[in-house]
């Protein structure tokens, strides 16, 4: 599927990908104490006609793998020959937090909390900024591929601007359990795509850590529906669940109390205002706090960890769940 060998770039306008082929890239994009070269992986199919560019991104958290999947499971299928635009996957955003089995960049920072970085900032700074200026920018659509992070699990669900006709119709796309409306926010990578007037979601894929094959299949399907809707690839768009959860907006629950953690309601789960969510117990099992529902909700996300000290996360609260039809209407 590859047509010729890995080649290594500094920026993606060094790329020189022929109309109708597929190349693999090493985009040299920062130096390690060493001075040795961070890399960071890169797939770009260009089409044999003109479209737009479409950028799926994987691992900004480095413990987060379900993406990276999905990224090489869609160039092992893609034609580039009836593609229409450009698709760039980049396989891993955070090559050091890769390695290190962790969330964060080598630094300790979050990459998706440090946005839109500097020229001449920290470690972290610069590597988002260059992250930035060298792969996002070449994107006209975007898809960041998340999970959970430590000790929490995920439902399949969508954060996006619902208020962006563009956004709200590739979150839709996705056929998530759950969509949460939520503005980019400018320290983000998506915050980032879209003050340069991209259309981005986040799309998360259930749980870190691991490669979870039906969740990579359902985030393949959702990248596919993009491709087919926007007319870049012919396909018929597939959304295999019948109604999806909006809401308004979310928020995380944390624990004034610490001890062994039992969160009660699964994910995707509705609970009304006053249910029971949690208990908070001793080590020696008495139960120190109960943990109630402050309004009719769905738990988007939860935590999974029992070892709590005082001030951890125990559940995402989706806000106003509301279902709607996953199926899109055809576009105008």
């Amino acid at each position: 599927m590859f047509d010729r060998p890995v080649l290594e770039i500094h920026c993606l306008s060094e790329a020189d990908s022929t109309p109708g082929t597929v190349q693999r890239y090493w985009l040299h994009i920062a130096d390690n104490g060493i001075g040795e070269p961070i890399r960071v992986p890169i797939i770009v199919a260009r089409g044999a006609q003109p479209g737009p560019v479409l950028g799926i991104t994987a691992a900004v958290h480095g413990n987060e793998l379900n993406g990276i999947s999905v990224v090489q499971r869609l160039f092992g299928e893609l034609d580039s020959a009836a593609l229409r635009g450009t698709v760039i996957g980049v396989l891993a955003m955070n090559v050091p937090g890769v390695l290190l089995r962790q969330r964060q960049f080598n630094d300790g920072e979050d990459l998706n909390r440090v946005a839109p970085g500097k020229a001449d900032g920290s470690d972290s700074q610069i590597y988002a900024h260059r992250l930035i200026e060298r792969i996002i920018a070449h994107f006209d659509l975007m898809i960041d591929l998340h999970t959970a992070s430590n000790g929490r699990v995920n439902s399949l669900y969508v954060r996006a601007d619902m208020d962006n006709p563009g956004t709200a119709r590739m979150a839709r796309l996705q056929s998530p359990q759950i969509i949460v409306h939520n503005p980019p926010n400018d320290k983000t990578m998506r915050g980032a795509a879209a003050s340069r007037g991209v259309d981005a979601i986040t799309v998360e894929l259930r749980d870190p850590n691991r490669f979870q094959p039906g969740t990579v299949e359902d985030g393949l399907q959702g990248v596919r529906n993009v491709l087919y809707d926007r007319g870049m690839l012919d396909g018929t768009i597939l959304c295999p669940v019948t109604e999806t959860i909006l809401c308004t907006g979310s928020y995380w629950l944390y624990t004034d109390q610490g001890g062994l953690l039992e969160v009660v309601p699964r994910v995707a789960q509705r609970v009304a205002k006053g249910e029971l969510i949690a208990r908070v117990r001793t080590i020696f099992g008495e139960v120190v706090k109960e943990v109630f529902a402050p309004e009719d909700s769905i738990v988007v996300g939860r935590s999974v960890d029992p070892i709590n000290q005082t001030g951890s996360r125990i559940v995402h609260l989706g806000q106003a769940p509301t279902g709607i039809p996953c199926v899109v209407d055809p576009p105008a």
